[in-house]
């Protein structure tokens, strides 16, 4: 089974779109349950999941206080969205269930340096354990035609660090999240620019 947690100690950065989006598109491939979980106090996968429309594909809730962190029996693939200001034992717990793990950051020179201490502690969790797990940054909100991506990447070479893919800022996710919906929920062509951003994203996920 899979799980894939998106993680990042800063707020604000994406973390609940980055894991609504990714459970829909795993949905959409059918054939396996798929799990959306949500450790966030302010709810936002929870509360997506519920405006979600019996339409779309299934996914289910992963609920329950005290057991978020204790994986599901018969699921493919869970993702858990977890809070800001992720640390100690509960960082610890999201590391050891974790196969793949992703940090959102904002295209900021300043989000990305404050980001960088709990990157290496995630670097150092996901190396002690005995299963190996995966890692990947993913710039979020990129306002296209800025310089912001430019200088995260720039330090994010510094750091000996890249990120997999840059999504940009668009209000389809806004629109989108309002109904309980992804962008593998509409036609294609409403979102054209959007999709080829994740391609990298889920091409890392099914190498």
């Amino acid at each position: 089974m899979a799980v894939i947690v998106i993680a990042n100690a800063k707020g604000g950065v994406g973390k609940s779109t980055l894991a609504s989006n990714l459970a829909g598109y795993l949905a959409r491939q059918g054939g396996q349950r798929v799990m959306l979980g949500d450790t966030d106090r302010q709810r936002s996968c929870a509360e997506w999941l519920q405006r979600r429309p019996e339409s779309a594909p299934r996914i289910e809730g992963w609920e329950g206080e005290g057991k978020l962190l204790r994986t599901p029996k018969g699921v493919a693939t869970v993702v858990l969205d977890t809070p800001a200001g992720l640390h100690g034992k509960a960082l610890r717990a999201a590391a050891e269930l974790a196969t793949h793990v992703i940090v959102p950051l904002q295209p900021s020179l300043f989000d990305a340096q404050a980001s960088l201490p709990f990157v290496r502690e995630l670097q150092q969790l996901l190396a002690e354990r005995k299963q190996p797990a995966r890692l990947a940054l993913v710039l979020n909100r990129v306002r296209e035609g800025t310089l912001a991506s430019q200088q995260v990447d720039l330090f994010l070479q510094g750091a000996g660090l890249q990120a997999l893919t840059a999504l940009r800022d668009t209000q389809n996710y806004i629109q989108l999240a309002a109904r309980g919906l992804s962008l593998w929920d509409v036609a294609p062509s409403r979102v054209d620019r959007d999709l080829p951003q994740w391609q990298p994203l889920l091409n890392w996920l099914h190498p």
